[in-house]
């Protein structure tokens, strides 16, 4: 048995979620998972269907984007997904296309504060990058998305919010592109996509509702996360 079975295993459960919870359509999309000790991730085969993929057809790649197991192709997007396990180290990293993150990356702006659904998992409006320079597209397009975003959550929100700690912040829209987001496993990252997109279609209507609504004040901002993240949350049923 490969020694990256289990990797495998849970990149293509991961990647079954897309479809799944509606978050792309055909073979768009991927999800990768990371083994830290041993430096590598499996990600999906680049342009395979959804219902042909299995956990045998996950490729394993290292963090300099040499393959150590698979037969296909990587995913386009390793590149990006590369930048982003060096710079943030998650476990899991998901890009997709579902449509209300995208509309939002497209109108190239964060999505607002308004509620506590938002509240409950990131304190910031959801980032979103400029456009990439037409010499980065040039360039090595997929690498320089990833150094993007890294750039992005470095110099923050202008005249929102500083410097982005991707602990906390585990989502953000590519401008023109989509959204991409992480968390401590592949699991955990689908779920963090499949709540981005929730979030900004509840955005979305929001605003259709009530073009001039504030955004949701820091202090109920601050009870909603703590709650769940903070150092006396009491959301669930606990670890014991």
């Amino acid at each position: 048995m490969s020694v990256y079975a289990s990797l495998k295993e849970e990149a293509w459960a991961a990647n079954m979620e897309i479809p799944a919870r509606a978050l792309a359509l055909y073979t768009w999309g991927n999800v990768s998972a990371f083994d830290p000790d041993r430096g590598v991730f499996a990600i999906k085969p680049s342009g395979v269907p959804y219902p042909e993929l299995t956990p045998e057809s996950m490729v394993v790649v290292d963090l300099d984007g040499k393959i150590a197991e698979g037969s296909l192709n990587p995913s386009s997007d390793t590149p990006t997904h590369r930048a982003l396990y060096r710079e943030f180290a998650p476990g899991g990293i998901v890009h997709t296309h579902s449509t209300y993150a995208v509309a939002w990356a497209q109108a190239r702006c964060p999505i607002p504060l308004f509620g506590t659904t938002h509240a409950d998992h990131i304190q910031t409006p959801v980032p979103c990058t400029p456009y990439l320079s037409r010499e980065a597209v040039e360039g090595d397009y997929e690498l320089e998305t990833g150094n993007l975003i890294v750039r992005t959550f470095r110099e923050g929100l202008p005249g929102i919010h500083g410097p982005l700690d991707p602990r906390e912040v585990t989502m953000v829209l590519v401008g023109g592109h989509g959204p991409f987001a992480w968390g401590s496993t592949a699991a955990k990252a689908v779920y963090n996509a499949a709540v981005l997109e929730e979030t900004a279609r509840m955005a979305l209507l929001t605003l259709q509702i009530a073009p001039e609504a504030a955004s949701l004040p820091e202090y109920i901002v601050h009870k909603h996360y703590e709650r769940k993240h903070g150092s006396g949350a009491y959301y669930g049923q606990g670890k014991g």
